[in-house]
């Protein structure tokens, strides 16, 4: 009997050597996502406020709230009014408070001078403070 040796290949050394892809790949994508976030986190200033109950708004914005319907007959707050009517209201108001906001809902079937002539007589009787109303948009039905 012949007692002899098989040629033996020899194992394959292990690889030594790291593969960086992977991880490269998830840091490009995790800088993206942080450069896509970040001015959502530093638009606004979140603070956690003391609770008291004695504490008001030193002074609640005040506002006037006009609006003009499909048929252009005008309101303010909520009763039916004149143009000269509400400018004098416009004007006693900017007296009171230049601060005051006028919040503008005007049918969007009326022709935009409508809205001009409305926000020229709040800009005559001194406020420039201006708001413009809209509906939210009801949720698409899917």
């Amino acid at each position: 009997m012949a007692f002899g040796r098989f040629n033996k290949t020899p194992a394959s050394a292990p690889i030594s050597a790291i593969n960086v892809t992977p991880l490269v790949d998830v840091m490009l994508v995790l800088l993206v996502i942080f450069i896509m976030a970040a001015p959502l986190l530093a638009a606004s200033i979140r603070l956690d406020l003391p609770q008291a109950a004695s504490a008001t708004r030193a002074n609640p914005p005040a506002a006037i709230a006009v609006q003009i319907n499909a048929q252009g007959e005008l309101f303010a707050d909520g009763k039916a009014t004149d143009m000269e009517a509400l400018k004098a209201l416009l004007r006693q108001q900017a007296e009171r408070n230049p601060q005051t906001e006028v919040q503008l809902s005007i049918d969007q079937s009326l022709p935009y001078a409508r809205a001009v002539e409305l926000m020229d007589a709040a800009q005559t009787a001194g406020l420039s403070r201006m708001g413009f109303v809209a509906q939210p948009q009801a949720p698409a039905a899917r």
